[in-house]
């Protein structure tokens, strides 16, 4: 059967560090070389005193699937490089951190490598994300009232359910964040990561609406060797037992907001996800 997944392309590629990227087919499927980025013009992009948002990544690579196989994963490079694309060209800055302040994992499996924007976009973030700031330390010293932050970014990539839902650090900095009306921006399987709010009664995002990746879909993947197995635990079935709704149920376009939640459904929404997010930051401070 193992021969035969291979002959048609539909078997997980085997990583250097025994690991499994997406099948030939699943790539062919899944991503593109291109995006559709807009191109990211705003006439009136923000210009006054800096204000900036904050990219929490991961620094996980591998995801252990319900089999004991590893999924080779990480930030998903279109879902986090879009949104950045459009916050950048409407005057925001970025900050970029991990937990620990380890290097961003990224899926360079679904690197667009003919987009010219993108491309650019790494190389000039390629310091930053091999050395990121630490949300620890951010959250010890950095959380003041006075800090120049209008966002919180959540980045996709089935990473954001590695070492991110858990984490307090994550949570306090949700909660900082929701205090101070700052937007919280989360694409695809980037919702999961809100997860680090749940240690409160009521949940932080309870009775929230959001567009995320559906499990449903999620389930159906292996078939066709995007993932070396099935998921290990459902993010959205988590959520939506802590009163969130989610508002698609195919991996689409979809982008939805709900008070200072912003949302997207898949990489198919990157580019609207990250102009609408900009958008929205926009016109939140005139």
């Amino acid at each position: 059967m193992g021969f035969i997944r291979k002959l048609l392309g539909v078997a997980p590629t085997p990583t250097d560090d025994g690991a499994f990227k997406p099948s030939p087919l699943a790539l062919k499927l899944a991503t593109s070389a291109t995006t559709d980025y807009d191109g990211g013009s705003y006439a009136a992009p923000y210009s006054g005193d800096a204000k900036r948002v904050l990219v929490i990544c991961t620094e996980e690579r591998n995801m252990t699937m319900a089999n004991g196989n590893k999924f080779s994963t990480g930030n998903h490079p279109v879902e986090m490089g879009l949104p950045m694309l459009h916050l950048i060209a409407a005057g925001f800055e970025i900050d970029i951190v991990t937990p620990t302040g380890a290097p961003a994992a990224i899926e360079e499996w679904a690197m667009p490598r003919d987009d010219a924007n993108v491309m650019k976009l790494f190389r000039d973030y390629a310091d930053a994300l091999a050395n990121p700031g630490s949300l620890s330390e951010f959250v010890a010293n950095s959380m003041t009232d006075d800090a120049p932050y209008v966002a919180v970014f959540l980045p996709g990539g089935h990473g954001a359910m590695l070492g991110l839902p858990e984490n307090a650090d994550l949570g306090k900095l949700l909660r900082w964040a929701n205090g101070r009306d700052l937007f919280t921006l989360a694409i695809c399987h980037g919702p999961a990561a809100l997860l680090a709010a749940d240690d409160r009664n009521p949940f932080l995002f309870n009775g929230y609406k959001i567009a995320a990746f559906p499990d449903a879909v999620d389930k159906q993947t292996p078939a066709i060797g995007y993932m070396p197995g099935h998921m290990p635990w459902k993010f959205g079935e988590k959520l939506n037992a802590l009163g969130v709704t989610i508002v698609n149920t195919k991996a689409d376009n979809s982008c939805h907001v709900d008070r200072r939640l912003i949302t997207g459904a898949s990489p198919k929404a990157a580019n609207n996800f990250g102009r609408l997010a900009a958008e929205t930051l926009l016109k939140s401070l005139t």
